[in-house]
C-alpha cells in the first residue's frame, strides 16, 4: 500500500478540513507563471456573499511564497487573529501578481507577465 504524502503546513491542514463555518479565510497564490508564486493574498470573509472584512498580501522577489516559512507564519497568524473557522485555497497559482487598473491599464494584458496573456487562470489552458 502506497501512502500519500501530505504537507505538514498547518494552513493546508486547515484547508483539508473543509467548510467549518464563517469567518472563512481565502488564500490565493499569484506569480509570473504557473511554477513560481511571488504573491499570496489572504482575505477574511465573515458571511456568505459578504465583501472581505480584511485583506493582506505578502510578496517574495526571489523565493516562492508557498515555501517561505516566514510568509507561512504570517498567513497563519493573520488567519488566527481573525478567528477564521474555515480556510479555502486554490491548488495552483491562479494568475499574474500585478493588479489590473493599478499596475497596468484595465482590459489589457499585464506587460510584465506574458505567460498569463491568453491563458485561463483556472485551467492554465490557452484561450486566445
Amino acid at each position: 500500500m502506497k501512502l500519500k504524502h501530505r504537507s505538514d503546513s498547518p494552513l493546508k491542514k486547515k484547508a483539508r478540513r473543509g467548510f467549518r463555518g464563517y469567518p472563512v479565510a481565502t488564500v490565493a497564490f499569484y506569480g509570473p507563471d504557473d511554477a513560481h508564486a511571488s504573491k499570496v493574498a489572504v482575505a477574511i470573509v465573515d458571511a456568505e456573499d459578504a465583501e472581505p472584512s480584511a485583506l493582506e498580501r505578502w510578496f517574495s522577489e526571489e523565493g516562492d511564497v508557498r515555501t517561505d516559512p516566514a510568509v507561512g507564519g504570517n498567513i497563519l497568524r493573520f488567519v488566527q487573529e481573525h478567528a477564521a473557522k474555515s480556510v479555502v485555497m486554490a491548488d495552483r497559482i491562479i494568475g499574474c501578481p500585478h493588479e489590473e487598473g493599478v499596475d497596468y491599464p484595465e482590459g489589457q494584458a499585464c506587460p510584465h507577465c506574458p505567460f498569463w496573456a491568453h491563458r485561463d487562470r483556472w485551467t492554465g489552458e490557452i484561450v486566445q
